[in-house]
């Protein structure tokens, strides 16, 4: 195929990029680098199949030639509100790249007749009162909260995808990413893995806010990949939920990561800081990913640890 792929230069998006190319597939990315990083795809620059292009999806696209699959994946996706690549700080741009570019990229789906995958996300469920949290549950979201532009983005994400599927025949599909960790993480991303290991490796206290008490389930990358690109090569069109369910409160995390990093330096406690619409509990429920792509993660949170704390340190 050749793969059309919005967001490319983003963390998931470069991972993507290299599983693609490895089953002899080309790709052209597009991306505007607010968030993404030339230097994720460096690697790639000159390889036969791979192409890149400035741009922002929120603009019409046009692409010349062939195109059998789109992949859209282009949106700042870190809730920290002391990020710089968060959507805290770049509303306007998260709510264009859910609305404006879902719609865009569909456009070329719909122009070529390929295949679609979105790129949706578990905060669609927002502060659940269901756990875990199936592909069958509709969500508890503050429509007008801090977190809204995107967790209202990508609901709208997944209508219009679902919209074109139905109205005009469009072979979609939707992945419902839970949280995921792993090399090429930005170091300054302000999420939880990145903030840990960034502090370990600096034999620095790791800053926990509250009592560390809330819940994530995290997926290592590679995982990741094989599910979005079983899902991307399957006939599923219902959102699946891609993510670890081996549920881990934020203190074991940063336990975790200080024993892997060799921290002596421990954990302190800073007050609470969170809205009431960010999630205590996040845990994907992931029998559809089983049961429909016999996809399942592989990799333990401490070997994936592992290895994104040997990633930072040849990066710092």
């Amino acid at each position: 195929m050749r793969v059309l792929m919005t967001g490319g230069a983003g963390f998931i998006g470069s991972h993507f990029c290299d599983r693609l190319l490895a089953e002899g597939h080309a790709v052209m990315v597009i991306d505007n680098l607010i968030t993404g990083s030339a230097e994720n795809l460096a690697h790639l620059a000159g390889r036969d199949g791979f192409t890149f292009v400035r741009y922002d999806v929120s603009n019409f696209i046009f692409v010349p030639g062939a195109v059998e699959a789109v992949v859209h994946l282009a949106s700042p996706a870190s809730p920290n509100p002391a990020s710089r690549f968060g959507y805290p700080q770049l509303p306007i741009q998260t709510l264009k790249a859910g609305a404006l570019g879902t719609h865009n990229a569909l456009g070329v789906a719909r122009a070529r007749q390929a295949r679609f995958l979105l790129a949706s996300t578990s905060e669609i469920y927002g502060n659940p009162e269901v756990h875990p949290q199936s592909e069958a549950y509709w969500g508890r979201v503050d429509p007008i909260g801090p977190r809204s532009v995107y967790d209202e983005a990508k609901r709208f994400a997944e209508a219009i995808t679902m919209a074109y599927h139905r109205q005009h025949g469009i072979d979609t599909r939707i992945a419902r990413i839970f949280n995921t960790y792993g090399p090429r993480m930005r170091r300054d991303d302000g999420r939880a893995v990145p903030n840990f290991i960034t502090q370990a490796i600096a034999h620095e206290p790791l800053t926990v806010y509250g009592n560390g008490s809330q819940t994530r389930s995290f997926c290592y990358v590679d995982d990741l990949i094989e599910g979005l690109y079983r899902l991307l090569t399957s006939d599923v069109h219902d959102p699946v939920n891609l993510g670890n369910p081996d549920e881990i409160t934020i203190r074991q995390l940063a336990e975790v990561t200080n024993r892997l990093a060799g921290n002596p330096a421990g954990i302190i406690a800073l007050p609470e800081r969170r809205d009431a619409s960010d999630p205590d509990r996040r845990q994907p429920d992931i029998r559809r990913a089983r049961e429909s792509l016999g996809w399942s993660p592989k990799v333990d949170l401490e070997t994936g640890l592992a290895r994104t704390i040997d990633d930072f340190r040849k990066g710092s």
